[in-house]
């Protein structure tokens, strides 16, 4: 009996690697994942930003912010990546 990695491992390993090998590779692991898988899943667009941001794609960086935020339920975690957002 095998075990798959929850999303939510595999967003953190992708940020692991990021941090540790590049942004750039940190966002291939997360291509990786199935676009439906993580259509709702907040801490995938808020990584994505964060990556996006890094490598200097500003305007994907600003619409994975704006997605985030949609999805964000904590008003302060809403005001740390609108204030992310407003530096791209």
């Amino acid at each position: 009996m095998g075990f798959a990695p929850t999303i939510g491992t595999i967003v953190g390993r992708a940020a692991a690697v990021a941090e540790a090998h590049g942004a750039e590779i940190g966002m291939a692991l997360l291509r990786e994942l199935p676009a439906e898988a993580v259509k709702s899943y907040q801490p995938y667009w808020a990584l994505s930003a964060h990556l996006f941001k890094r490598m200097q794609r500003f305007e994907e960086a600003h619409a994975a912010y704006s997605r985030s935020i949609g999805l964000c339920m904590d008003p302060s975690i809403s005001a740390f990546l609108e204030k992310q957002a407003g530096e791209c």
